[in-house]
């Protein structure tokens, strides 16, 4: 049975699932789902506070331009944290029924990925109010979201694999994350650094992103081929390497949990 077929089979399992993680989030909070919108704001009010002064007085459409990073970064801060621990956080029922492991990191990203449209729709007002025209090459944006959704789902794989076997990875992966953020030019622009600088950014797949963003968004170009094809580069090699990790350790979950 392949993974559709599971899928389709535990149909109303994922659903409840899905919304499970999406209402427990906001449970006991008076805003509610209201925190989807308004935590996003209040980062990018702050950031924008701090450095728009600073960074930003070059940098054409600077609200948008940090929106843009913030917005790629949140969501994959989100997803692979909410995933990295999604196995062991569910081990009370895969351990007495039998059931694809892999649902319960993909109902963590249905749950990201709700959260992230609800923000895309508020980062489309901003662009909007910013001036700036909403094109057809717009249409073009689901490209890298279609490639972080595949990328968070390989990393959540990885992820939740290791902190099954080696719980220290949460507390490794927070300063990991801390870091990631500040090489990924979300305040900054590194237009000024010397051409391998800009290359060295590549290397990093929330960078290309959300670069793909900016580059649509705010320029209103279309990448070049070879931006696209390492896009899916990341996502396919992440997701990859996530899905031989679940396959080789799937019974042995069991055991540490």
């Amino acid at each position: 049975m392949n993974a559709i077929q599971k899928m389709k089979k535990y149909q109303f399992l994922f659903q409840q699932l899905v919304h499970r993680d999406f209402t427990k989030k906001y449970k006991q909070t008076v805003l509610g789902i209201a925190w989807s919108v308004l935590s996003p704001l209040l980062s990018l009010f702050v950031m924008n506070l701090v450095f728009s002064n600073l960074l930003g007085s070059e940098i054409e459409h600077y609200t948008i331009y940090l929106f843009s990073g913030q917005l790629i970064f949140s969501f994959f801060n989100d997803s692979t944290n909410e995933g990295m621990t999604s196995l062991l956080n569910n081990a009370d029922i895969f351990t007495k029924v039998n059931v694809p492991k892999y649902m319960f990191l993909f109902s963590k990203n249905i749950s990201s990925l709700i959260n992230f449209g609800i923000t895309l729709i508020v980062y489309f007002v901003f662009v909007l109010a910013d001036g700036i025209p909403i094109t057809w090459k717009f249409i073009l944006l689901l490209y890298p979201i279609v490639c972080l959704v595949v990328f968070n789902l390989g990393m959540g794989l990885i992820l939740s694999a290791m902190y099954v076997f080696f719980r220290d990875i949460q507390y490794l992966y927070s300063i990991f994350t801390l870091l990631l953020m500040y090489m990924s030019a979300i305040f900054y622009s590194i237009e000024t650094f010397p051409q391998i600088g800009k290359n060295l950014f590549l290397l990093n797949p929330v960078y290309v992103y959300i670069r793909y963003f900016r580059k649509i968004v705010i320029e209103g170009a279309v990448p070049s081929l070879w931006f696209h094809m390492i896009a899916a580069g990341y996502a396919l090699l992440a997701f990859g390497v996530g899905f031989w990790i679940y396959k080789k350790k799937n019974h042995s979950f069991l055991y540490y949990v």
